[in-house]
């Protein structure tokens, strides 16, 4: 997936009514990636598109995981790095290091990734609950831990991806 990573759209972006149709065909289906040292997946039906590193102007005022926002095709996307979000060490943007641009709530965000893998089939059956974080809850990150023959992919919730208060901010950035 790695070479296609730049001609992958599931649709145009702008797109409302993006997966009316594809809802069915999309179930159990995850974009996984790259960070750090282990694997990620998200649920395909937030993804849009995939873009390589580009120009990311700062805004002032934002929480430090948003590193911007980006111009794309007109449109303004904010960008928010998945790395400084789960406190993990900083690392270099390279030619391999992606913008996956999701949809959460008719609002577009950037997210920035270490390396796009592919797209992978997890039946529900395959994830498990994510691990207690040791104070009584799981993260709000989670969805899930899916399994892959003898892999694990930590199965992210897009939709809580981003604290509400967060959330409002780049709402309006964007």
């Amino acid at each position: 997936m790695t070479e296609d990573k730049e001609n992958f759209r599931a649709s145009d972006p702008l797109d409302e009514d993006i997966y009316d149709n594809d809802e069915d065909t999309q179930k159990d289906k995850y974009l996984t990636f790259h960070l750090a040292s282990e694997d990620y997946g998200i649920d395909i039906a937030f993804v849009t598109e995939i873009i390589g590193i580009q120009k990311i102007t700062e805004v002032p005022d934002m929480p430090k995981f948003i590193k911007g926002v980006i111009n794309l095709r007109g449109k303004v996307i904010p960008v928010m790095d998945v790395r400084t979000k789960f406190n993990l060490e900083p690392r270099t943007y390279d030619e391999r290091t992606c913008i996956v641009v999701v949809e959460i709530n008719k609002t577009f965000i950037g997210l920035v990734v270490d390396e796009v893998s592919e797209v992978v089939d997890i039946p529900e059956s395959q994830v498990e609950a994510p691990p207690n974080n040791g104070k009584g809850t799981s993260s709000r990150f989670l969805k899930g831990m899916g399994k892959i023959d003898e892999e694990v992919k930590i199965l992210l919730n897009v939709e809580k991806l981003l604290f509400e208060e967060a959330f409002e901010q780049i709402a309006t950035a964007g």
